[in-house]
């Protein structure tokens, strides 16, 4: 019999195909045996769960983002209404996840998305799933529907979310801090003058990093104005993701600005962390872990919406990233900032892989 782990993921962002991406990846170099089956839940949801998880937002989160505040407390923050949230997602998506983890015959699921999070634990909790259920979690904070109970085991890359995931799931639930959510050179040192040498930035000077996620969302443009600015600054780099109208319209606009680069999704996020003298991020999520790895300082800035609010609490809270409203207070933060980089964090390096406890889960360690 071939064992099978079977991945859930969500083509709704970065957040959630990259850390199923690099799962995969490292489950196979761990066990070439083991077959990796990585699936979109979306289609198996439902077409009313797809249109409010995979449509709204590109929506919302251009053109409506009040809505986004008031959908996050409907849906996660007020306790009646997100309990109705959870009972209506799990029949509607009930019936086709069973027949997707049906259909793939897995030896563990492992869900990064937490929407379908929550309907496994609820399915695993029922009896309805017989093979054990991990959850990866790629946030900080706002663990609702990324932590549940019934979940055998959850995976987070901050442990400072230990305690939050354990508020929401239990107080007895599994739960570890691991490597291997984040691209595996993160946990590997990058030296930043070679770093610069390879993404033809210039050698000495301040580099600021504008970053909108994969979705690209966010007000970049303020923020690139007021880091051109800053003291010292030599060039402005603006990552906007996916969202190929923003990238077009910073190009218009700074055309005859040759302190200001644009560019689309890339997948070298490791250099321009470790190139950067700061990151000005408005999503969270893993790019500010992965700053964090690379000694890069981060502000959130420019979006703080939803569940980005809660996130931006916890980032204050324990010092993990700056928090900056106006202009103003991201000129005061960036100045901060620009003072001094810190040292690379490799303690990463010596957590366990998520890999390994996925695959000692389900019983295929060593």
């Amino acid at each position: 019999m071939r064992h099978r782990v079977l991945i859930l993921t969500a083509s709704v962002g970065e957040g959630h195909d990259l850390p199923a991406r690099t799962l995969a990846a490292q489950l196979r170099r761990e066990r070439p045996d083991v077959e990796v089956v990585t699936e979109d839940c979306m289609p198996a949801m439902g077409r009313v769960v797809e249109a409010f998880s995979a449509g709204a937002p590109g929506i919302v989160f251009y053109r409506f983002k009040w809505l986004w505040d008031l959908g996050f407390w409907f849906f996660a923050r007020c306790g009646p209404t997100r309990t109705f949230t959870q009972l209506t997602l799990m029949r509607l998506a009930r019936p086709g996840i069973l027949r997707l983890v049906r259909s793939v015959d897995p030896s563990v699921i492992v869900s990064v998305y937490p929407n379908v999070t929550e309907v496994l634990g609820r399915l695993r909790a029922e009896g309805s799933i017989g093979v054990p259920v991990v959850a990866g979690i790629t946030d900080l904070a706002a663990m609702h529907y990324w932590a549940a109970p019934g979940i055998d085991l959850h995976l987070v890359t901050h442990p400072e979310s230990v305690a939050e995931v354990r508020e929401v799931a239990g107080r007895e639930t599994n739960v570890r801090c691991v490597q291997g959510l984040t691209a595996r050179e993160f946990v590997e040192p990058r030296d930043p003058t070679a770093a610069r040498r390879s993404l033809d930035l210039p050698p000495a000077g301040k580099v600021v990093l504008v970053s909108g996620g994969g979705w690209g969302v966010g007000d970049l443009e303020s923020a690139a104005e007021t880091a051109l600015a800053g003291d010292g600054v030599t060039e402005v780099v603006c990552l906007c993701g996916r969202n190929e109208e923003l990238r077009t319209r910073l190009q218009r606009r700074y055309v005859e600005e040759p302190r200001v680069r644009v560019i689309g999704f890339t997948d070298r996020m490791g250099d321009w962390l470790a190139a950067g003298d700061v990151l000005v991020h408005s999503t969270g999520g893993l790019t500010v872990l992965e700053a964090h790895m690379r000694g890069c300082p981060t502000i959130s800035y420019g979006w703080g919406r939803g569940h980005i609010r809660l996130n931006n609490r916890a980032f204050r809270r324990f010092g993990l990233a700056d928090v900056a409203t106006s202009p103003k207070e991201l000129t005061d933060a960036l100045r901060r900032a620009l003072r001094t980089r810190r040292p690379q964090d490799l303690s990463f390096a010596s957590l366990p892989t998520a890999a390994s406890l996925v695959l000692a889960c389900a019983g295929l360690g060593g």
